[in-house]
């Protein structure tokens, strides 16, 4: 089962079906967009009073999951729709998309459980950890 296949089913198919992808690119260049990257992010969280949420995700224990309307707080509005415009979905459907995504590529960006020293997430590390997704929710080759 591949990567999008993965997180297709976890998910959740979205119309567009690469929509998977696409926001998982979007996420990415969303985050290093960030002036301090993912700190600049992890300051976000922490101003809406989420920061022992994102810490979570970027620390070696359990990702604490996060609401969607949270997320679209944190976010904002302009955010969510310049997201949901890059990966192909609607601005609605974004924030329960990245609400299941964000975690994990934040987890796969931050492996020694520190945010890296210019905050710039790395595409191929996290795309080469998100790899692992299919044992950890069980599912098996095609």
């Amino acid at each position: 089962m591949s990567l999008l296949d993965t997180l297709g089913s976890l998910v959740g198919k979205s119309p567009e079906g690469g929509g998977q992808q696409a926001l998982i690119a979007a996420a990415l260049e969303f985050v290093n967009s960030q002036p301090g990257g993912l700190n600049g992010l992890v300051q976000r969280f922490q101003e809406k009073g989420l920061g022992d949420v994102v810490s979570s995700w970027i620390s070696n224990g359990e990702n604490q999951p996060i609401a969607a309307d949270a997320l679209h707080s944190v976010l904002g509005s302009e955010a969510v729709t310049s997201l949901a415009a890059k990966a192909g979905v609607q601005p609605d459907q974004v924030t329960g998309l990245l609400s299941q995504i964000l975690p994990h590529v934040v987890n796969a960006a931050t492996p020694d459980g520190e945010v890296p020293a210019e905050g710039k997430l790395n595409a191929t590390t996290v795309l080469g950890a998100l790899g692992g997704l299919s044992a950890l929710f069980g599912k098996g080759t095609a």
